[in-house]
């Protein structure tokens, strides 16, 4: 991989790393330390989301005017400036408020990181995604435990350590990011320009698939609120439940031998990888929805890892071969911004219904938009083979 490369993957383990440190806790810390609600908490974690809906799709537009440098130094400057509010600050109103200015700021960057790595490494295809996908997932792994060990004595050091790892990042990034040659211009071709696109099948393609990766993530993030009260709920301590974020990381790094034959023959095949992944992912919420023992949550975690390792790289990848170009960013921020839409749309969901119907009726809704987003994977590329269709007739007619 280039050099070039490297510097993205170091600085996103970075990142999650410290974004890790507290998102898999925030449900506990509202929930049992300030006494709020499962909804209440849901509604807090809606309101870090959609700030980050918003600023994946300002992340992603920055990408295409400024260039990738100035959006995320800009991102993470916001990020560290609300964290150092967050360490001084955190009852209840004050960690509302920086929680969502850090969803805000955080959206900017992540859009800009998967725009950049495709830009700089165009060959490489979903390796390229999955890079980066790597990287996250070791920052999940070392983030939670950590935060696991450093909760057990104050929450206070949680904060601390978030803060710490952003102002790594940002010397990362002021330092080893400002040498990538991505020049705003060459992806503002289409802004430039400011001519219409008249081609909007792939928007249409991306928008399709866009949907089943937004109820993936309403399910998935399940694990992150939900799921993590739940366990507190039936005798599972904190720290056993960030090792099963150390165990999801792990494995995805681990477990890329034992799926790479099979990513081999489907890797030109995005639809496949969507399918069979999602299926697996649905089998993981049949086991934790019997799960009484730590022992089963583990089995459900590594179930759903699995799945997630054929899904995630898969969409960042599809959205920049469907781009055109001068709108790369711009199609990174639409993935990220469903996914972060998931995320926001998932607790709120997740806690109304376990508040109100139980955690078994949730398990069910989970299986049914999974089912869902499956129909969504199916079908994404109708609009693209409608257009070959047409193009086709008409280059017969020509003729």
């Amino acid at each position: 991989m280039p050099k070039q490369v490297w510097l993205l993957i170091i600085g996103m383990l970075v990142n999650v790393t410290g974004n890790s440190f507290l998102w898999p806790l925030t449900t506990i810390y509202m929930h049992d330390h300030l006494g709020k609600s499962l909804s209440l908490a849901g509604l807090v974690l809606m309101a870090n989301a959609g700030a980050a809906v918003i600023g994946n799709l300002l992340g992603g537009m920055l990408f295409d005017r400024i260039g990738g440098y100035k959006s995320i130094m800009g991102g993470i400057t916001i990020t560290v400036l609300a964290l150092v509010g967050l360490n001084i600050w955190h009852e209840f109103v004050p960690f509302v408020a920086f929680y969502t200015i850090i969803g805000f700021s955080g959206g900017i960057v992540f859009p800009s990181m998967y725009a950049m790595v495709g830009t700089v490494w165009p060959e490489g295809g979903r390796k390229a995604f999955n890079a980066i996908y790597l990287a996250q997932n070791v920052g999940v792994a070392a983030g939670p435990a950590m935060a696991g060990v450093l909760a057990v004595y104050s929450f206070d050091y949680i904060f601390m350590a978030n803060l710490g790892m952003y102002i790594v990042f940002f010397f990362i990034a002021l330092i080893g990011f400002r040498s990538m040659s991505i020049s705003a211009v060459s992806h503002t071709s289409v802004f430039n320009e400011k001519k219409k696109i008249r081609n909007r099948t792939p928007f249409y393609a991306l928008l399709i698939v866009s949907a089943g990766y937004l109820l993936c993530w309403v399910g998935y993030v399940q694990w992150q609120s939900t799921i993590s009260a739940y366990t507190q709920e039936i005798g599972i301590t904190l720290p056993q439940y960030s090792l099963l974020w150390t165990l999801n990381g792990t494995l995805i790094v681990l477990g890329q031998p034992l799926i790479r034959p099979i990513i081999k023959r489907i890797e030109n095949n995005i639809k496949q990888q969507l399918v069979i992944g999602i299926i697996i992912m649905m089998v993981s919420y049949l086991v934790v929805a019997f799960a009484q023992e730590f022992s089963m949550f583990v089995v459900a975690m590594a179930i759903l890892t699995i799945g997630e390792m054929f899904v995630w790289p898969a969409v960042p990848t599809l959205a920049n071969q469907l781009a055109p170009k001068g709108r790369e960013g711009f199609y990174q921020g639409i993935v990220n911004s469903v996914a972060t839409g998931g995320r926001m749309i998932g607790p709120l969901m997740g806690g109304l219904m376990v508040d109100f119907y139980g955690m078994q009726a949730l398990f069910i809704l989970v299986t049914f938009l999974l089912v869902a987003a499956i129909g969504a994977s199916m079908v994404y590329d109708i609009p693209l083979k409608r257009k070959e269709a047409v193009e086709l007739q008409e280059s017969i007619g020509e003729m």
